[in-house]
């Protein structure tokens, strides 16, 4: 069987950072010394698409990519969402008349290259110094969320998605494999199942750590939902890493502030029944702001590839972890603020029976003779 043969396609590497709790896009727009713009869906039915806040784009320029066969120039582009992710999109072209299979090896390189790394986190230290302004509690968490999708346009005699699905090996490709002869029949299935076409002439394959999009409309639409669906998983992470530290530094502090003797009228607890308090309703409003970035209305085709990639991703596992650990901190600030409570009532006990004291001995001693 003749191998399928790329007229036209690029190789999209994600590197996606956290980099304050909130990025003002309105700020960051004016503040920007280059062309920026928000994003928009164009395919048919991109209106159920609902993003409150589209997230910012900013074009970076070319850039040369250095990699083990010579450097590469590349096409970088940032995007910014509002919930405090910065996306670094670098697009490597893939020369025409290059056999589709025969991408595994660049695509192994680019998947978790050093040199995607050192490159997109140049781009973003530069671009967290351009719109510094428009960062609410700045930082750079120290994980970074990868990504890439196999974009093709064009494909040597226009093959149709059902037959680039069953005639490339895309199991290889998506998981980068270039040590193993051949993958199990297993494998190759549950790399491929979670695949789509809308027409004759299209196909998309989405796994965990890669994606495979053939769209000769040339519509980014698709990657655009999965570097979204990304986006969101690097913020449930960081969350969850967060509240670890919020319930370690609570421990800690309980450890130290243990009520001491003769202390039962005076909580040590006010300050740190606030702090939890304020970090609860700041994780729960990040929360919000992070599911409400793309809302989806009716059951079409781009809803399921967004679905299917929230599914592979296990977006809804590590929410679910997050909501735990957020309870958890919920019943710790519920049991600080007893603590609270049982002192001030204690303390205002304490008072009325010095007062009732006080009344007696006042009476008492009215009713001495002088």
């Amino acid at each position: 069987m003749d191998p399928l043969v790329l007229e036209k396609a690029s190789i999209l590497c994600y590197r996606l950072y956290d980099v304050a709790d909130e990025i003002d896009l309105g700020v960051a727009e004016s503040v920007l010394a280059r062309d920026a713009r928000r994003l928009r869906f164009s395919r048919s039915g991109a209106e159920f698409l609902l993003v409150p806040n589209p997230p910012l784009i900013i074009g970076l320029g070319r850039r040369s990519l250095p990699l083990p066969q010579g450097p590469v120039e590349v096409e970088a582009r940032a995007r910014l969402f509002d919930f405090g992710s910065i996306s670094i999109v670098l697009t490597v072209p893939v020369s025409p008349g290059t056999e589709l299979d025969a991408l595994t090896p660049l695509a192994d390189r680019l998947y978790d290259g050093p040199e995607v790394d050192a490159l997109a986190l140049e781009l973003v230290e530069g671009l967290r110094r351009e719109v510094a302004p428009a960062l609410e509690n700045a930082h750079l968490w120290e994980q970074v969320e990868h990504y890439a999708v196999i974009f093709v346009e064009a494909i040597r005699g226009s093959s149709s998605g059902e037959e680039v699905l069953r005639r490339a090996d895309l199991a290889r490709l998506l998981l980068g494999e270039t040590t193993v002869r051949e993958l199990s029949a297993a494998e190759r299935q549950d790399v491929t199942r979670r695949h789509f076409s809308y027409g004759t002439d299209d196909l998309v394959v989405i796994d965990w750590n890669a994606a495979f999009v053939y769209e000769p409309s040339g519509s980014q639409d698709i990657p655009d939902i999965l570097e979204i669906a990304n986006a969101q998983l690097l913020e449930l992470r960081y969350y969850d890493d967060a509240l670890d530290h919020s319930l370690s530094r609570v421990n800690q502090q309980l450890k130290r502030q243990r009520r001491r003797l003769g202390s039962i009228f005076r909580s040590p607890y006010p300050a740190l029944a606030r702090q939890v308090l304020v970090v609860l309703l700041e994780m729960s409003e990040l929360m919000e702001r992070v599911e409400n970035s793309l809302k989806i209305i009716g059951d079409f085709y781009l809803a399921r590839i967004y679905e299917a990639a929230v599914e592979q991703l296990r977006i809804p596992a590590w929410k679910g972890t997050v909501t735990r650990k957020q309870q958890l901190l919920g019943d710790v600030y519920g049991w600080l603020k007893g603590e609270v409570d049982t002192a001030r009532s204690l303390t205002l006990e304490l008072m009325i029976v010095v007062l009732i004291v006080v009344e007696l001995v006042l009476a008492a001693t009215s009713l001495v003779p002088h």
